[in-house]
């Protein structure tokens, strides 16, 4: 299960037309920056513009796959062992981060992945037990630009939440 494989696939679907600029976001691409845990998907975020119904249209994507073999798997598609979502941003918080993405390899192959900071301030906002406790990483192995996170935090109305989770995860009793 390589996960080159499956980003080269994702990059052929971007150069084909398929799909939009992608980026890769949630667990895997925190554990780039972080401690690796246990993913069992990787989560692209694509550009992804609706249809004239006003709905986001996925047979190009499934259409495409299904041609070169691969198959849906529960929420994605099963991309070379890989459990691949194709999600588009459904918050601004999400389309920025898609927008300023960062550009890096991952074993010889090109792909973008959010900013630790934008994954940090995601995980904020979802504010499901596992993303606190992703969040909690990052602060104490991450190595944050504080500059760039308390900006993106201010500009998503999320500084109040940050200094709530600040007090109750991160202060000493």
């Amino acid at each position: 299960m390589r996960l080159e494989s499956s980003l080269r696939v994702l990059n052929e679907m971007e150069a084909a037309g398929v799909i939009g600029k992608y980026a890769i976001g949630g667990a895997v691409a925190a554990f780039l920056y972080i401690e690796p845990g246990t993913t069992f998907d990787l989560d692209a975020f694509i550009a992804w513009e609706p249809g004239a119904s006003g709905l986001l249209d996925l047979s190009p994507i499934y259409d495409y796959l299904r041609a070169r073999g691969f198959e849906p798997q529960r929420e994605g598609v099963m991309i070379e062992g890989w459990e691949v979502q194709f999600l588009p941003p459904g918050t601004p918080l999400e389309k920025e981060a898609l927008d300023q993405a960062v550009s890096i390899e991952i074993g010889g192959v090109p792909t973008r992945i959010f900013t630790r900071e934008h994954l940090m301030a995601i995980s904020l906002q979802t504010g499901r037990p596992k993303d606190f406790a992703r969040l909690v990483a990052f602060v104490q192995e991450g190595r944050p630009d504080d500059a760039s996170l308390h900006e993106i935090l201010r500009r998503h109305q999320l500084e109040a939440k940050w200094r709530q989770f600040r007090s109750r995860y991160l202060t000493a009793p």
